[in-house]
């Protein structure tokens, strides 16, 4: 293969350059389109003191919560946190420190920091507590807040396909932070449920293009199910899909 080529064959390899006090930016939504294995990976290094920006924090024992069974996490910047007792309990002690931002912002947070942006005008939180100590501005005589960008040393990010040059396809609700994710970090390594060859991808369907990615590996997921949900009705059952 050529220079072009991205894909590492060990998980080590895959977060290599990972240190304590790092920011790292991690997609998926609930548990659907968590980078499992990057996440193990990083529980498996001890890495402390860390800054993750995500959605939510995964649950108990699965997801971005094994992180904090050995206090690796030193900040959570997200939008829901509610699935997940050790996480109240550390926040509740004093031992995490949380930065609740709403859902729309954080995904505007991270595609502004890829996009070179560093900061950007939103009604979304003003007059809450969200927005207290910022910086408002009036447009067409309705308040705005400022919300700074986000950058991180590491994205770590889920991709259903990628192919050897980094380009990316996600699917289903696994396309909610992934893109955004990708493109906002200094290194980003994306996992992959299949690794095809150059132009196997069709280019109209892409998400992330591969220049925004340093690593791909080939991952194996178990893709559990957040909260299962069973109807009334013996013969009518929905779950939230975990990809």
């Amino acid at each position: 293969m050529s220079g072009f080529d991205k894909v590492v064959t060990t998980y080590q390899e895959a977060m290599d350059g990972l240190t304590d006090g790092m920011t790292v930016i991690a997609g998926g939504f609930g548990l659907c389109g968590i980078p499992e294995g990057l996440i193990a990976q990083v529980k498996t290094m001890g890495t402390k003191g860390l800054t993750v920006v995500s959605n939510n924090c995964g649950v108990d024992g699965f997801g971005l919560g094994i992180l904090l069974e050995d206090k690796q996490i030193k900040k959570m910047v997200s939008s829901y946190v509610g699935e997940n007792a050790l996480f109240e309990k550390q926040l509740l002690n004093g031992e995490l420190e949380v930065e609740l931002t709403p859902q729309g912002t954080l995904a505007e947070k991270m595609r502004a920091g890829g996009a070179g942006i560093p900061a950007f005008y939103t009604a979304t939180g003003y007059g809450t507590p969200v927005g207290e100590g910022k910086e408002v501005k009036t447009f067409n005589g309705r308040p705005y807040i400022l919300e700074e960008a986000i950058k991180g040393d590491f994205a770590i990010v889920k991709a259903w396909k990628a192919d050897r040059y980094g380009n990316c396809v996600y699917r289903h609700t696994a396309q909610n932070f992934n893109p955004m994710a990708a493109t906002a970090g200094t290194i980003t390594v994306v996992e992959a449920e299949e690794i095809v060859e150059p132009g196997e991808l069709n280019p109209s369907e892409i998400h992330t293009p591969g220049i925004y990615v340093n690593r791909v590996i080939k991952g194996e997921f178990e893709k559990r199910i957040e909260r299962r949900v069973v109807s009334k009705t013996a013969h009518n059952t929905t779950a939230k899909e975990s990809q």
